[in-house]
């Protein structure tokens, strides 16, 4: 597929209807690890404000949240948030809404940007738009940004390595790297704004 069009919400809606877990987000022990994984990224500190975007399911969702005072999850689909919103019904903390992210922008600031297996999806103009919001104020002076990409071959607009390479050099100086790990399978980013 080609990085000058991003997947839209058709496809996703596509996803969603035909399999309530169609990436095995809530069934698969190596996805359960992987959100392990960046909640401990994260270390022991609460944030005051957390933004996910793509929460599908809410699989993710619900583990960022013990961490967050409050925590805005956004969905392209709105089948997928249908669901995270049923799952997370005893997080209080937790709001949603359907957005067709970065197109569609929510209110910030945001203490904590997250995005996961999502950048991939984007256009290398819609990478450019995510920089440009973050950099211009959705995302606060010394807050994080917590990215976690499947490596290997898709059919995506873009590799997990190509998007966060095309976000890094976006952002340039105004981000500096807290932690950059990568296994068979994905890759950890997590970065600081300055």
């Amino acid at each position: 597929m080609p990085s000058n069009r991003s997947l839209g919400a058709a496809y996703f809606e596509g996803m969603f209807r035909g399999d309530a877990d169609p990436w095995g987000l809530e069934s698969r022990p190596y996805e359960a690890a992987k959100h392990d994984a960046s909640v401990a990224a994260l270390g022991e500190a609460r944030i005051p404000t957390a933004l996910e975007i793509g929460c599908a399911g809410g699989a993710l969702t619900t583990k960022l949240a013990t961490r967050c005072d409050s925590l805005l999850a956004v969905d392209i689909s709105r089948t997928a948030l249908d669901r995270a919103v049923r799952r997370c019904r005893d997080q209080p903390q937790v709001r949603f809404q359907c957005l067709a992210f970065p197109s569609e922008r929510p209110a910030g600031p945001f203490d904590l940007l997250v995005l996961s297996e999502v950048a991939y999806y984007w256009s290398d103009a819609d990478l450019e738009r995510t920089a440009q919001w973050i950099a211009s104020g959705g995302v606060v002076s010394g807050g994080r940004i917590l990215m976690v990409h499947y490596i290997g071959q898709t059919d995506y607009p873009q590799t997990g390595d190509g998007a966060v390479a095309r976000l890094r050099a976006a952002l340039g100086r105004r981000v500096s790297a807290l932690r950059e790990d990568s296994s068979d399978l994905y890759r950890l980013d997590f970065w600081s704004l300055s």
